[in-house]
């Protein structure tokens, strides 16, 4: 018999890993509510050249907030049973934060805010990565595209508001 470490047999806690899919397309569509008319208010104004698509923010929130939901679970599944409640309530925050900001920007019109509030979205992911990287890597990994788009989607907006004063 050949001895090797391995890591402890973890279960899988699907109905965790359901739950956090649940509250995490809870927020995701609560920012889409307030979204109804976006595709219609995003081609009225001036982007910069290197503006995406409408379509292609659908298919990209729906991966990201997939990734974040497993990260999560992830989190939950390899903490011991109410250690990572500072972590998971990070996750919460930021989640809520990421809502807020499609009702400031696509349902109010409010560009300062809404630069405002992606600015501090972007230091609560930031935070969650460490914070989920220090219990397991493979949770904070699976943040990093969404940091990722939320970089980009930071300068983006922050273009638009600027190139669009009556309406933002």
């Amino acid at each position: 018999m050949t001895a090797h470490a391995t890591a402890p047999h973890r279960p899988l806690h699907l109905p965790a890993l359901a739950g956090w899919l649940l509250l995490t397309f809870i927020f995701a569509a609560i920012g889409a509510y307030a979204s109804a008319q976006a595709a219609d208010f995003y081609l009225l104004l001036d982007r910069p050249s290197w503006a995406p698509p409408a379509w292609l923010f659908g298919p990209a929130w729906t991966a990201l907030y997939l990734l974040m939901a497993i990260a999560a679970w992830r989190v939950q599944r390899v903490a011991a049973p109410g250690t990572a409640r500072a972590e998971l309530t990070l996750y919460v925050a930021q989640l809520a934060v990421n809502a807020l900001w499609t009702w400031l920007f696509f349902a109010w019109h409010h560009g300062a805010a809404a630069f405002g509030d992606i600015i501090l979205l972007w230091l609560l992911i930031a935070a969650t990565i460490v914070a989920f990287w220090r219990r397991d890597r493979w949770a904070g990994v699976l943040l990093a595209p969404y940091i990722g788009w939320v970089s980009f989607a930071t300068c983006l907006c922050y273009a638009i508001w600027q190139r669009n004063p009556a309406l933002l």
